[in-house]
């Protein structure tokens, strides 16, 4: 249950929740945050074994992530987070940008891989 609250870790876990990730495609959904965050945060959750990390062949190998069977099972707790966040932004008058699509071209060169 720590490593739900920490910084940053739904917001890992609600990109995964829609499929694989490489590495790169999080940082370009998560500009704020930092690489040292995303790959402690990354680390963290794999750990936990909430997520799955895949080294892809290719030089420089490709990384990608993607929720295990105990990360699935917290989709409808992260579906309500996401509902109550929406609402209470609707209320609160608080626009909210959408996240770029995935760019499923990204190049296994393309940023860099914990």
């Amino acid at each position: 249950m720590d490593v739900l609250g920490r910084r940053w870790t739904p917001v890992v876990l609600a990109h995964l929740k829609e499929g694989a990730h490489r590495y790169g495609e999080l940082r370009r959904r998560m500009p704020d945050v930092s690489e040292k965050m995303l790959t402690q945060r990354l680390r963290e959750l794999e750990r936990a074994g909430l997520v799955e990390r895949t080294v892809h062949d290719g030089v420089p190998a490709p990384v990608s992530y993607q929720l295990t069977t105990h990360g699935r099972a917290l989709g409808p707790v992260l579906q309500g987070l996401h509902d109550w966040g929406t609402e209470r932004a609707t209320r609160l008058g608080i626009p909210i940008e959408p996240v770029a699509p995935s760019d499923k071209t990204d190049h296994p060169t393309q940023g860099s891989q914990p």
